[in-house]
């Protein structure tokens, strides 16, 4: 009866009612963009400098993960992986990130859309997407971007085909240009990513201060159109560079404008949460909030982040290294869950999961039976019982592999973190040369990967090294 209630409420003031069974929430998953482990408030962050009320109200709400990290420690990959429960070493990109095209997911390879969407739910991917489109890596823009999104398991797809600030100045939605309104090209300005000049679609243009407003109000709008149950992985450009704060965080941090970036991020998920209250639906939607990788610490084009460090913003709390890297820094990642009466209040965990485990857990979630490991999801673990705060006797994942910009491999397994130092990269940059041999750390004695203890141990050394070179060749990892 208080279902039949609340979808007659919902009709008579106009909304679409979202009502379905509880063991099946609405998923709401926040993908920040390099947003390292010690930048929110819950995590440590000197308030003095930035305030995350927002994220913070989240985790009190929820479980706080402290031992979460990403499959890699850089963009495209870790989000291949979080999508397919699949490293993203497995295909043919070793290193660095995804071109514009062609579309790196099969549309045969199940992912956490197409899986949710066999189960009725609705799917949406609104944000930064960065993982191609189409089928050959000379796709135009204006002539349609299939496959992508909506054929391996999305509804609907609004948001920008890879970086923040980058050459292209457009959104998309679905299978093309938001707003093209012809073929016409008028190349102006330049853009932030070498000084070459944006493309100039002959279509609304993207204005970097108003891009995580748009993106938020089109997840928003999205969510209020719903009668299903919903997934939606929205994807923020904040806070990666470039450093544009809109007109409301401007100048609100004494961290400087990063500082007001990350008050961006914080702002607009805060909208969202809101939102989902307004609906009535934040009792029954399962709310988590991470990050691709860890933060960008180097000096970058604008320095912004250099100035946030000087200021006294510890980036990536203690952790060693940061975005790109093979430390922890790069891969370590804040990691939130809230989903009211299922999840305890104020709950923190110590569980060492990973981004690639939300596509078994989802499963498991939804009581869907993964294929067998060599089929799918290869690398993902199911980490409900941790998300829901209970203890486990053993680990729910047992190791790892952690991959970074260069293609140097490491394997966390226990206490111990083996880098292999072998770059897939045959030039990696220089600022990282000092990861291109082999290393071991024991993380519990030494979370700051202070000591490397590799002549003291070459035997642990010699079989996580072996362990890699099985998991290399059976094509998965989940047991």
């Amino acid at each position: 009866m208080k279902h039949i209630f609340r979808i007659l409420v919902a009709i008579s003031i106009g909304l679409p009612a979202t009502v379905h069974p509880a063991g099946k929430p609405n998923i709401v998953v926040i993908l920040a963009d390099d947003l390292g482990y010690g930048s929110l408030g819950c995590y440590g962050a000197d308030t003095n400098l930035v305030r995350t009320p927002n994220c913070d109200r989240l985790a009190r709400g929820g479980i706080r993960f402290t031992d979460a990290n990403t499959p890699a420690s850089v963009c495209s990959p870790t989000r291949y992986g979080l999508l397919t429960g699949r490293y993203c070493w497995r295909t043919s990109l070793k290193y660095g990130v995804l071109k514009l095209s062609p579309l790196h997911i099969e549309t045969n390879r199940l992912t956490i859309a197409s899986l949710l969407k066999r189960q009725g739910y609705a799917t949406a991917a609104i944000g930064k997407w960065h993982l191609g489109y189409g089928d050959n890596d000379r796709v135009d823009f204006r002539e349609g971007l299939q496959p992508g999104p909506l054929e391996i398991g999305f509804d609907y797809h609004f948001g920008l085909p890879s970086n923040h600030g980058s050459g292209d100045g457009v959104f998309i939605e679905d299978h093309g240009i938001a707003g093209l309104r012809s073929r016409k090209l008028t190349p102006y300005g330049t853009n932030h990513y070498g000084g070459k000049p944006f493309k100039g679609y002959d279509a609304p243009q993207r204005e970097d201060e108003n891009v995580m407003a748009v993106l938020t109000d089109k997840a928003i709008s999205w969510i209020e159109q719903q009668r299903q149950p919903f997934f939606l992985y929205f994807a923020p450009v904040a806070v990666h560079e470039p450093v544009t704060p809109s007109d409301r965080t401007k100048g609100t941090s004494k961290a400087g404008p990063y500082g007001d970036w990350i008050h961006e991020l914080d702002l607009r998920v805060g909208q969202l949460l809101d939102a989902l209250d307004r609906r009535g639906l934040a009792t029954n939607t399962l709310v988590i909030f991470t990050s691709d990788n860890g933060g960008e610490i180097q000096r970058v084009k604008d320095g912004m982040q250099i100035r946030a460090q000087e200021a006294g913003l510890k980036i990536n709390g203690s952790l060693r290294g940061g975005k790109h890297s093979i430390y922890e820094g790069g891969f370590r990642v804040p990691f939130i869950a809230r989903w009211p009466g299922k999840i305890p209040v104020g709950a923190v965990s110590g569980e060492t999961i990973n981004l690639v485990d939300l596509l078994a857990t989802t499963a498991a979630l939804v009581g869907e039976t993964l294929p067998p490991a060599i089929e799918a999801a290869e690398d993902s673990f199911n980490v409900l019982p941790a998300l829901l705060g209970k203890k486990s006797s053993q680990p729910l994942r047992p190791n790892m592999v952690l991959h970074s910009a260069d293609g140097v491999f490491a394997v966390l397994q226990g206490p111990w973190k083996w880098i292999e130092g072998k770059p897939a990269n045959p030039t990696p940059r220089r600022i990282r040369l000092k990861e291109c041999h082999p290393q071991l750390y024991n993380l519990t004695d030494d979370p700051k990967e202070k000591q490397d203890v590799i002549e003291e141990h070459p035997k642990v050394a010699q079989q996580l090294e072996k362990q890699l070179a099985a998991w290399r060749e059976q094509g998965y990892s989940r047991e």
